[in-house]
């Protein structure tokens, strides 16, 4: 079991090659030891857990076994009926006050991939400090296992509706009964995942026309990955534009990420949606508090900050960390560059559906096109333009490559001098106009990620090829 590791959301790996029946029983096993041993102290309503899982698969027949392994262990635990979300598994956890629960997804990631997410009880992404104890169980006790048909005769485990409740709080928090006064024109893509036909549902009734893509089960995604991000939208972008939609709107494979295309064709950086899903709170619902982003957050987001006198808080990659912050600070908006979104009075959770109805809602609210409110924030703003390259990168040279960022950082990129180097995650070289390169290394794959903003899309690329050319000058 060596192998297994918790990386930024939970253990991912290829199907029938390290993710198998086995080693699935084996890490449900040591989440067991850990819920048994670790979590006596927890203040709960119900010492239950929650196991849901999405479209992938063999990702039913994956839950079934966790909830096997729970069940033989004393754990009383709840199975989703149905392809779940992850923010319903997250909302259900916390809104009946449960120990915590299992999600079998891989998230985005392609679909040979399939995965385990540990949510805990106050509905979000487990922490460092709890994968580290579940990786410190692995293979220490036998895997204890009983038929499914048994544990439900004895009321261990029970299947349950672990999404109306949560569909029910998002028509409570978006004004879903403006949504349905308005005569927006909307394309949804769930892109075969658990978003299902969830938002043209909420708003059925009312004078927004909804049309959906890709809500039909296919456990291989379309030959796509389920990320909502081009090339994967570009079925989207189009449709979107030549049907005269509004708006597109994407879900990812777990339902967490969301992605908006213009009605131009263009794909918004997730940069951008959450810019937007802040100010909306901000400007259009009168909320108050501050922002959690990632390292490689826009400084979009500080200008937004500055304007509004609001702290900025700044984590490593990893939705956990922000998770972290968002039950301890006044966090109105948590979120990063990938489309997920959290926000204040809902879970410390991304929620792609939530996020969707909230980016409608501020184009009802205030009475404007997407493309009008995002050139007026521009105007206000300044432009920043973001964009990402991935590169397999030997793991034999990534020791020399951080060696050498830290002994002898770039003193300039493109001409512009570097005045800030954070090494929060990676290294992040700020210029003096506030365009900025960043290097970071995947943790688990021989894969260097390059991130650049700036203020036109050209000196992005442009910073983009720079990075490049630092990383294979090693």
């Amino acid at each position: 079991m060596g192998g297994v590791k918790f990386g930024t959301d939970g253990w991912r790996a290829v199907i029938s090659d390290q993710f198998t029946f086995d080693n699935v029983k084996k890490v449900a096993q040591a989440v067991a030891d850990f819920i048994n041993n670790d979590c006596g102290t927890l203040k709960v309503k119900e010492c239950k857990v929650i196991v849901g899982y999405d479209t992938r698969f063999l990702s039913e027949t994956y839950a079934g076994l966790v909830a096997c392994v729970f069940g033989a262990n004393g754990i009383r635990t709840v199975l989703s009926d149905r392809p779940t979300p992850t923010p319903s598994v997250s909302f259900a956890i916390k809104k009946r006050g449960y120990i915590g629960g299992i999600m079998i997804t891989a998230s985005h990631n392609p679909a040979r991939y399939n995965g385990i997410k540990y949510k805990a009880y106050y509905g979000g992404s487990a922490g460092p400090e709890i994968t580290k104890k579940f990786e410190s169980y692995l293979g220490k006790n036998e895997v204890r296992f009983r038929p499914l048909a048994e544990l439900k005769a004895e009321g261990l485990v029970e299947e349950d509706d672990i999404i109306t409740g949560h569909l029910a709080f998002i028509k409570s928090y978006a004004n879903v009964t403006l949504l349905k006064k308005s005569r927006m024109k909307v394309l949804v893509d769930s892109m075969y995942g658990t978003g299902n036909d969830y938002i043209p549902a909420l708003l059925k009734g009312g004078k927004c026309r909804v049309d959906i893509i890709h809500n039909e089960h296919n456990p291989g995604f379309g030959g796509i990955n389920p990320e909502p991000i081009l090339p994967n939208l570009k079925e989207l972008a189009e449709k979107t534009k030549k049907g005269g939609y509004d708006i597109g709107i994407a879900t990812d494979g777990d339902a967490d990420r969301l992605g908006i295309a213009l009605p131009n064709g263009k794909i918004l950086t997730g940069h951008k949606v959450m810019s937007l899903l802040f100010l909306h709170l901000l400007e259009d619902k009168k909320m108050r508090g501050g922002v959690v982003q990632t390292i490689c957050g826009t400084y979009l987001i500080n200008k937004i900050c500055g304007k509004y006198n609001l702290k900025m808080y700044e984590t490593p990659v990893g939705f956990k960390y922000i998770c972290e912050l968002m039950t301890k600070e006044d966090i109105l908006v948590g979120g990063e560059e990938t489309g997920g979104v959290a926000f204040k009075g809902s879970i410390p959770e991304r929620d792609g559906i939530l996020s969707g109805l909230l980016i409608l809602e501020m184009m009802a609210m205030r009475k404007k096109k997407i493309l009008d409110i995002l050139k007026a924030i521009d105007k206000e703003y300044g432009t920043y333009e973001y964009k990402r390259l991935d590169l397999k990168y030997p793991d034999e040279k990534k020791p020399a490559l951080m060696a050498m960022l830290d002994a002898d950082p770039p003193k300039e990129v493109l001409g512009r001098k570097v005045v800030e180097v954070k090494k929060t995650d990676g290294y992040k070289f700020i210029c003096d106009d506030m365009s900025w390169l960043m290097l970071r290394l995947s943790g688990t794959e021989p894969i260097l990620r390059i991130y650049a903003e700036a203020p036109t899309e050209k000196k992005a690329l442009g910073i983009l090829q720079r990075g490049k050319e630092i990383a294979f000058s090693v």
